[in-house]
């Protein structure tokens, strides 16, 4: 069962409500009969479990730009970029999601961080054995790895929150 987050909804249950609401929007969803309905990049091949305890498949953003942000919850640069995230992520949520994967902690600081800075609405993967860290090669936090809808990478580093709204609604308007 996931944790509650501020708006006293499962965690869980709010990244599956998320995840529906961004799949239904963008016609890209995968139905038991039907199977996605855009090519899986294999970008988005990687699955992981939510802080809130909820499975999630990447590959049911195919079709959609994506944006992974590696933190963890003891950077002070995460805290104040999750700031900025909390702010943006709400508008571009069924077009541009952000999916932060936690990662270089313990599961209670990240759910403490999450709640702290009111992310609990947005998917967080918990990533402590740092397997999608790997996968991107990250190696560092805070890195924001931004994925275009064809599933290239076309960032990978560092983004203030000037810059990182700046991409997220070029990608939303493309």
């Amino acid at each position: 069962m996931g944790s509650l987050s501020p708006t006293g909804r499962s965690t869980g249950a709010a990244t599956a409500v998320l995840l529906a609401a961004v799949l239904a929007t963008a016609g890209c969803g995968a139905s038991p009969s039907t199977g996605p309905t855009v090519p899986v990049p294999d970008t988005l091949r990687f699955t992981g479990t939510t802080l809130g305890g909820a499975a999630f498949d990447a590959a049911a953003l195919a079709g959609l730009p994506v944006v992974l942000w590696f933190w963890a919850p003891w950077c002070a640069t995460c805290a104040s970029q999750a700031w900025t995230i909390a702010e943006i992520e709400p508008g571009f949520r069924e077009t541009v999601p952000i999916i932060g994967v936690a990662g270089l902690g313990e599961r209670k600081a990240m759910t403490d961080f999450v709640t702290e800075f009111e992310l609990g609405p947005m998917p967080q993967i918990e990533d402590r054995a740092g397997t999608i860290w790997r996968r991107f090669e990250v190696v560092e936090q805070s890195t924001f790895v931004i994925i275009d809808r064809d599933g290239r990478i076309i960032h990978q580093g560092w983004l203030d929150g000037e810059d990182l709204t700046r991409r997220v609604t070029a990608l939303a308007a493309t």
